[in-house]
């Protein structure tokens, strides 16, 4: 008996790789995708690289609002590069194969840089409150020192956050298929191919994401209800105007980054919206670190001023 759960166990450990299925399997399809995928992440590097040299070079960018543009763009940077480089790969050369090991840190990477993008825009949607509705001591609440703090909790919140999550999940035994049906290694997919027990992980995973996630959603959005109700009171038209010129881009960037992400997570998971699912993956884990240095350049006088200084 003891043999025969032995060989039992040794099966369950046969899996050291999976297989990420992407988009299918087009020769066609394979190499449009590579070269869309590429300019993308190239645009996303170049902008928010780009982003963040301007914030470090240009003394009037030194301001509580770009302090966190700047991280935000250094965060973007990383977030692009845990899924697009093995994406690119892939889609080149036709290796869909990823260790199981690597699968983890993609995971663990992935999630860090979400939660953390999450408590980010959270933070930013706070520093506009505090600018459109406490102006006249706005530089005294947000000081340098409260700025360093809330970026450096949002940092180790969202590393902290994941790395329970990736303890769980580490002890999780894989004895196949070894198929995920997506383009990176994210949570539902994974634990999907576990044979082990996973109540306790789903658990975990609903505990850790009630306290996490909806706790930034609701002050971003507490945030945002207080600096409505403040320009609503403002009398006239291009005072109305100024106050919201400051935080529109801001509010672009949490509307498109929230509305694609809950759109995944809140997706029935059926074989028929799995396609669906992953376009709108790809719009908040590839789409929109592009969008974000465009919609604050674009739209913001100080980066354009800034760029055009760099570029003069």
């Amino acid at each position: 008996m003891h043999l025969i759960e032995k060989a039992e166990e040794d099966n369950r450990t046969v899996i050291t790789e999976f297989i990420l299925l992407g988009f299918g399997n087009r020769p066609e399809l394979q190499i449009l995708l590579f070269l869309v995928f590429l300019v993308i992440y190239i645009l996303t590097m170049s902008g928010n690289i780009l982003i963040v040299v301007l914030v470090v070079v240009d003394q009037h960018l030194h301001t509580p609002m770009y302090f966190f543009l700047g991280n935000l763009s250094c965060l973007e940077t990383c977030y692009t590069s845990t899924i697009l480089p093995r994406l690119l790969v892939s889609l080149l050369t036709g290796d869909r194969t990823i260790s199981v090991s690597g699968c983890f840190a993609q995971f663990y990477c992935f999630g860090c840089l979400v939660t953390t993008e999450c408590y980010l825009l959270a933070a930013m949607s706070y520093d506009r409150y505090l600018a459109i509705c406490n102006p006249l001591r706005y530089a005294a609440l947000m000081n340098g020192r409260l700025c360093l703090q809330l970026a450096a909790g949002s940092w180790i919140s969202g590393f902290l956050i994941c790395l329970i999550m990736t303890c769980f999940m580490s002890q999780l035994t894989f004895c196949g298929p070894n198929e995920i049906d997506h383009f990176f290694c994210d949570f539902s997919p994974m634990l999907k191919l576990s044979c082990s027990d996973t109540s306790m992980i789903t658990l975990v995973s609903v505990i850790l994401t009630s306290l996490d996630s909806p706790c930034s959603f609701l002050l971003t959005v507490t945030s945002y209800v207080c600096i409505i109700a403040a320009m609503l009171r403002i009398s006239s038209t291009s005072g109305r105007q100024k106050a919201f010129s400051t935080c529109s881009s801001h509010l672009i960037v949490v509307a498109v980054f929230y509305g694609t992400l809950m759109t995944v997570y809140l997706l029935p998971k059926t074989n028929k919206l799995k396609a669906l699912n992953k376009v709108f993956s790809v719009l908040y884990t590839v789409l929109t670190p592009m969008l974000n240095p465009l919609i604050y350049s674009l739209r913001n006088k100080e980066v354009k001023e800034a760029l055009r200084k760099v570029i003069l």
